[in-house]
């Protein structure tokens, strides 16, 4: 499995981040001129704090007491900048989450989506946050406040909130103390990288978008005779393919990046979901026997085109403003063809090498089939929505990648130098 399992170490796991019950959580969003925050607060201590019957009959709640909801919240709610001035707090969607705790038993969840604006002139990333809501009524709550994305400072939605504190009482002098929140100058260069660590970040767990790549570079090297790959057909050649097939993968992702990003594209996850794993297992029965000899650089582009639909999906998701997000699209995209071509450096050499040998036959059709395999298991998973065991398998060689890359090292070593041998016993003797 050497070949399909060098994909497989590039990625890390993401943390799970969730809020011991029944506290509130206040998550931050960190814009240039404004903070989006969404409040989480459970009703069973919502009911306690504003004597309604929220978490008893939370049916149709946000129907029936949503400006009521906004009144109470708001007013519960006084950012407060250096200079003593407050901010301007507006109170947008509300929404009701329940779900089944083996502690608690069931537990309902009201969400509140709250911007607030500073004063003209004033800094969002120094304020203090006065808020206590159940709090005021309920002295044993806490409010555990955290940021979520803060693009300049280089906190993205897609890792684990960063935590600024926790709103409590302070039980020696019984009063309730606000936040103090004093974030770290941000820049326009931590944004940015922020985006390029993201892209390499997602590349390398998305082993299905370098898996389809690879396996249409497994015949590059190879000259097509009749309807079977022939012999090696020389470095030049194969490297001019090699940089036409990444060219036009890359130029075909780019566009639906940029497109889809920008929201002028859209499509449904999981039929995306579904043509990438079919782009992997055309790639493989190309690589076994010609398909589409000559021209693999516009089957490059148009699966690149499904492609890159996937990787918007990730910024469309941080909901960035204007500046942001067009620097994002450039930083995610370079972080993306850096890794690319990481992983491309790292193994083309030794299928180079391995092409030149009898050995490469084995080498190309046995990727390409354990490529085939993946590929069914992948659109079985993403048809059905459930993990079955190859995609299991597929997660855990991820951490065999060293040894994989290794093996096939050592495989084109031992390949050439057994070709070398046979070609000086074969040769005559003058």
């Amino acid at each position: 499995m050497i070949f399909t399992g060098i994909l497989m170490g590039f990625a890390s796991l993401q943390p799970v981040w969730a809020h011991p019950m029944p506290n509130s959580v206040v998550l931050l969003n960190i814009h240039a001129d404004r903070i989006d925050a969404e409040l989480q607060i459970p009703l069973v201590e919502l009911q306690s704090a504003w004597g309604h019957a929220v978490n008893d009959s939370s049916a149709g709640l946000v129907e029936r007491l949503g400006p009521q909801l906004r009144d109470y919240l708001k007013s519960h709610i006084r950012p407060q900048s250096p200079d003593g001035r407050f901010w301007t707090v507006s109170v947008g969607d509300l929404t009701i989450h329940e779900s089944q705790n083996p502690i608690v038993g069931v537990y309902r969840e009201l969400t509140a989506q709250v911007q607030m604006v500073p004063p003209a002139g004033e800094d969002v990333r120094q304020f203090t946050f006065h808020y206590d809501a159940v709090l005021h009524q309920v002295r044993t709550h806490k409010i555990l406040v955290s940021v979520r994305q803060d693009w300049a400072g280089g906190q993205l939605a897609e890792a684990e909130p960063a935590q600024v504190g926790e709103i409590s009482l302070d039980i020696v002098n019984d009063r309730l103390l606000p936040l103090a929140v004093n974030l770290a100058s941000g820049s326009t260069w931590t944004g940015f990288w922020s985006m390029v660590k993201l892209g390499t970040q997602h590349i390398a767990e998305g082993t299905d978008h370098l898996l389809f790549l690879l396996v249409l570079l497994l015949p590059a090297p190879l000259l097509v005779a009749g309807r079977r790959w022939g012999p090696f057909g020389g470095v030049g050649r194969g490297s001019i393919r090699l940089l036409q097939i990444v060219s036009a993968f890359t130029l075909g992702h780019s566009l639906t990046l940029l497109l889809g990003a920008l929201g002028w594209v859209r499509l449904p996850g999981q039929p995306v979901e579904i043509l990438i794993a079919v782009s992997i297992l055309v790639s493989a029965l190309h690589a076994m026997r010609p398909l589409f000899p000559g021209r693999e650089t516009w089957v490059a582009a148009g699966f690149g085109l499904i492609h890159g639909l996937a990787f918007a999906g990730t910024l469309s998701n941080l909901q960035l403003d204007a500046g942001p997000m067009a620097l994002s699209i450039l930083g995610f995209n370079l972080g993306i063809e850096l890794m690319q071509l990481l992983v491309i450096l790292l193994t083309m050499p030794w299928l180079m090498l391995l092409s030149r040998t009898p050995t490469y036959t084995y080498v190309r059709n046995g990727g390409a089939l354990l490529a085939g395999v993946a590929a069914i298991a992948w659109i079985v998973e993403r048809l059905t929505e459930r993990p079955n065991a190859v995609t299991h398998l597929l997660e855990a060689e991820r951490t065999h990648v060293g040894w994989l890359l290794a093996g096939l090292a050592l495989l084109a070593g031992w390949a050439s130098w057994k070709n070398s041998r046979s070609a000086s016993v074969k040769k005559p003797i003058l």
